[in-house]
């Protein structure tokens, strides 16, 4: 820096070097490097910064410097910041990595110099690109049949495959042999347990000088996507045409108020894909019934019927799968009659034929389980009201990459496309023979219930109609009996049904016996309510006099009404509710009663003594 200073009144000149080491290659240190980071240009760098004796040379003209550099050079009066003028450019240029391909537009710019008479070294000046790029540019150009006028009109894409083609993968004979062996990759990949990896060493074993590991995986990732082509249908969709639905593969619970039992219910998904409105509900199973009975919830949902119900291949729709000619359920047939839609279901294994209704239970996992988690419910219907109400949210949460939402969407656009609802709504029904058993009661073996029938059809053969809801039994084509249908096992009987020794034993209760002990007498009826009253200040059911009650009355039956009536209430004082009791005391009541009736009894006389010898047959 010194030797800089001093020298700061002479001349200073801007200098080409032409770096001439002393020594041959062969005999340089192996340490031999430039350093870094260097504030000076490189032509007036010292010779202390570098590993090794070298001396830097320059093609000069003579000239008034530092003694150990010779110049080549243009007078340049100026400071001594002028030597810093090289590594300004550096600093400026630092960032333009090494390498890196001119975009489009520069190439056409260079064309465009080129065609006006400028030299490569100006442009490459002009452009800040190397000589020799531009060289090449201008030279491919020059052998290029199109003209300027044509070039420039191509667009980056286009251009940029013309320039740079790069070296295509199927000019090297490995991607024939890769080609050759591709069929049998796709049948090793359909086995269990074979992986990409196994694949490609048996390749690799049978052609050594194949394809490495990476590029073996993307050249079989291209070839595997090319074979399976998807079709994107967003915009082909139609308002009120179809209606997706399909059953999310997780659960929902609720538990049983008399159980205590945790019951899992399915979930029924359906969306209409023009607006991707959605809609969902809990239902018992994936059963026929309840399939449907959810298809016209949907429909009375939206408040309308689309043209096509594009469903899975799940038994509830379809009998038999076919990837042309699927067999449907009767019952979805009589259905869509009903309703005046067809079904149409998507192909065996094919998911992405109902992509957005797969999509809507994805997203549903997420804005109605995730957020129902910790909530514990105690009936089915509280199960579908808040199912519901979150519905209602995603419906009219904004869409991503839209201004609207599902809601109101559909209610501008797909709404009143439907076709409208039938005045009756849609009720599946199923028909059985039962026979009457001989408790007055068939046996539902689908619900595993059993539903009451009057006594007097015990033994006939019984035609059962059931819906979702009903059970309807008919005899000789006669209405015998309707119920509520329930799943589960269990009973489910009226009154009026069954026999009367059986109504006796179902109707017993305190009231019952009060009301009987009524008709017989008042006291005896105190008697009862009494004892009841004692059994529940003890704490004991009821149930556990029954039996007394029924022995009680035997006894009056049999007893006349006064002495009964004593017996209640010698009972009543004693605060002694047995029958036992009660029939002791009418027992003495009765002995009591005929001492009395022979103490009072006057012996009669006789009015014909002929049998009597008298006084006289003694004297």
């Amino acid at each position: 820096m010194k030797r800089l200073q001093t020298e700061t009144k002479l001349p200073k000149f801007r200098s080409i070097p032409v770096q001439v080491y002393l020594f041959p290659e062969h005999t340089r240190s192996p340490y031999f490097r430039w350093a870094k980071n260097i504030l000076f240009p490189e032509h007036v760098r010292s010779l202390l910064e570098i590993s090794c004796f070298v001396i830097s040379t320059f093609r000069s003209i003579p000239v008034h410097g530092l003694p150990l550099f010779i110049f080549r050079s243009i007078s340049v009066h100026s400071h001594v910041q002028s030597y810093l003028c090289g590594f300004i450019i550096y600093q400026q240029n630092k960032g333009n990595m090494a390498g890196k391909p001119a975009s489009m537009s520069r190439i056409k710019q260079v064309l465009q110099l080129s065609e006006n008479g400028v030299s490569n070294r100006q442009i490459a000046k002009d452009l800040d690109i190397n000589k020799e790029t531009v060289n090449n540019y201008v030279r491919f150009f020059g052998n290029d049949p199109l003209s300027l006028k044509e070039v420039l009109k191509m667009e980056d894409p286009e251009l940029e495959a013309r320039f740079r083609a790069g070296n295509p993968a199927y000019t090297d004979y490995r991607h024939q042999t890769f080609l050759d062996e591709l069929p049998g990759f796709k049948t090793s990949l359909r086995h269990k347990h074979v992986t990409r990896f196994l694949v490609w060493q048996d390749y690799i074993s049978k052609h050594p000088d194949g394809y490495r590991k990476s590029q073996f995986f993307h050249h079989l990732k291209q070839q595997l996507e090319a074979s399976t082509p998807t079709t994107v249908l967003s915009d082909t969709y139609v308002p009120g045409e179809k209606l997706y639905v399909d059953f999310a593969g997780d659960t929902l619970e609720y538990v049983n108020t008399e159980t205590g039992e945790i019951i899992k219910v399915q979930v029924f998904v359906a969306c209409l894909p023009y607006t991707d409105y959605a809609f969902a509900l809990c239902i018992p199973s994936q059963r026929v019934e309840d399939f449907l009975y959810a298809i016209s919830k949907c429909m009375e949902a939206i408040g309308g019927v689309p043209k096509i119900l594009v469903t899975d291949n799940l038994k509830s729709a379809v009998i038999k799968a076919d990837r042309y000619e699927p067999k449907l359920n009767k019952a979805l047939e009589d259905m869509g009659n009903h309703y005046r839609f067809v079904t149409i279901p998507c192909r065996p294994y094919s998911p992405t034929h109902k992509a957005l209704v797969e999509n809507q239970v994805k997203i549903i996992y997420i804005r109605v389980y995730a957020k129902l988690r910790n909530t514990t419910f105690y009936s089915l219907e509280d199960l579908n009201e808040a199912v519901s109400q979150k519905m209602l949210e995603h419906n009219q949460t904004r869409m991503q990459q839209r201004p609207y939402s599902r809601e109101e969407q559909f209610f501008a656009v797909e709404k009143n496309t439907l076709s409208p609802l039938p005045e009756q709504l849609y009720e599946m029904k199923l028909t059985c023979d039962l026979q009457v058993r001989n408790d007055g009661f068939v046996y539902l073996a689908r619900d595993k219930h059993y539903y009451s029938v009057p006594f007097v059809h015990i033994g006939k053969c019984s035609h059962v109609i059931y819906t979702r809801t009903l059970v309807k039994v008919f005899v000789n084509n006669e209405l015998v009996a309707t119920h509520e249908r329930r799943l589960g096992f269990g009973h489910t009987h009226k009154k009026e049904h069954l026999a009367s020794n059986s109504n006796a034993i179902l109707s017993r209760s305190p009231e019952y016996y009060q009301e009987k002990a009524d008709r017989h007498s008042t006291v005896f009826k105190q008697l009862v309510v009494d004892m009841f009253l004692d059994l529940e200040q003890r704490q004991i059911p009821p149930e556990f006099k029954y039996k007394t009650c029924d022995y009680m009355l035997s006894i009056g039956r049999k007893t006349p009404i006064a002495d009964f009536e004593q017996a209640c209430r010698i009972a009543i004082q004693n605060r002694s509710y047995s029958g036992k009791f009660l029939q002791n005391v009418i027992s003495n009541l009765s002995v009591v009663k005929s001492q009395s009736e022979s103490e009072n009894r006057i012996n009669p006389e006789p009015t014909n003594h002929e049998n009597m010898r008298g006084n006289s047959y003694y004297e």
